[in-house]
C-alpha cells in the first residue's frame, strides 16, 4: 500500500446535487476509484471524470451488493495503492452502514477520513418548510429505522413517550405497521404525518394526512421508496400546495375510510 492510498465515507447528501458539502467535492477530484450507491444523484459523477465508476447499490427489497462484499472491496482497493471514495447517500452515519465499513478500515489498518453529509431525513423536513424541531411544538427529533435487522417491533411506547418529531428511514414498506403500533402505544390517530418521496430532488412528490389515514392516503397516491416519513405537530407548518391543502381538508373522510378498510 503506498501512502497515497486512503478511503473516503462521503456523504452525497439527499439528492439534489447542490447539496453535497466542498469538502466532499474534493474529495471526488482526487479519487481514482468511486463505490456509488443507487441514491446518489449521477450527476455527482461530474466531479470525479478520472474516477473507475463501481456501481454498489444497497436497496430495501431489491437485489443488492453484501456489505461485506464492500468491506472487503475498500480494503483490497486501498491495499492496491489506490485513492478511493465511498459515495453514499444523505450522510454515512445515518443508516448508510458507514460505521460498519470505518471498522473494517479500522480492522485493516487502512487510512480512512469521514466526510459527513446531509441526511435525507432532515433534508425532506427541509423541503416541505417543516422544522423538524420548534420550540413552540416540540423539544427534539428521533431519527429512527422502519424496521429492525432481527424483525423484532420497534419501541414503539418509548417512541411515543418522547413526545419528539419522528423521522422515518426506509419505512415505506411498513407503514402501515408504522401507523398501528404508534396508534397502538397511545399517540393520537390524527397526529400530522407526512411522506416525502424523492426528497429535494425535482421530482419530489409528497402528501401529508393524519397518522391513521396516511398508509391508505400514501397507496392512494403511488407514493413509494425512496421516501421519508414525519410526525409530529411540527407538520402543520409545511407548505402546501393547493392538492395537498384539498387532502388536509379531507382528512376526516381519509380517516372513516381508513376505518372502515
Amino acid at each position: 500500500m503506498t501512502s497515497a492510498a486512503k478511503v473516503y465515507l462521503v456523504g452525497a447528501g439527499p439528492g439534489d446535487p447542490d447539496l453535497i458539502t466542498l469538502k466532499a467535492i474534493k474529495a471526488l477530484q482526487q479519487a481514482e476509484v468511486v463505490l456509488v450507491d443507487d441514491l446518489v444523484n449521477p450527476a455527482l459523477l461530474a466531479h470525479c471524470p478520472q474516477a473507475r465508476i463501481v456501481p454498489v447499490g444497497k436497496r430495501g427489497g431489491c437485489k443488492s451488493t453484501p456489505q461485506h462484499f464492500i468491506n472487503r472491496m475498500l480494503v483490497a482497493l486501498a491495499e492496491q495503492g489506490q485513492v478511493v471514495v465511498r459515495l453514499k447517500g444523505g450522510d454515512p452515519f445515518v443508516f448508510g452502514r458507514g460505521g460498519e465499513e470505518m471498522l473494517a478500515l479500522r480492522a485493516a489498518n487502512i487510512p480512512y477520513e469521514i466526510i459527513p453529509g446531509m441526511t435525507s431525513g432532515l433534508s425532506a423536513c427541509a423541503s416541505m418548510e417543516v422544522p423538524a424541531t420548534h420550540r413552540s411544538y416540540n423539544h427534539g427529533v428521533t431519527l429512527i429505522t422502519g424496521h429492525t435487522q432481527d424483525g423484532e417491533p420497534l419501541p414503539w411506547r418509548a417512541l411515543v413517550e418522547s413526545h419528539t418529531t419522528l423521522v422515518i428511514y426506509m419505512g415505506m414498506q411498513h407503514l402501515p405497521d408504522i401507523s398501528r403500533g404508534l396508534i397502538a402505544a397511545g399517540m393520537s390517530p390524527d397526529m400530522p404525518c407526512m411522506v416525502v418521496e424523492n426528497g429535494t430532488r425535482d421530482n419530489q412528490r409528497a402528501a401529508i394526512s393524519s397518522l391513521q389515514a396516511m398508509p391508505y392516503q400514501a397507496h392512494q397516491q403511488g407514493l413509494k421508496s425512496p421516501a421519508i416519513i414525519v410526525v409530529g405537530e411540527v407538520v402543520k407548518l409545511a407548505r402546501t400546495s393547493q392538492q395537498e391543502q384539498d387532502w388536509q381538508q379531507n382528512l376526516q373522510r381519509w380517516a372513516s375510510l381508513a376505518d372502515a378498510a
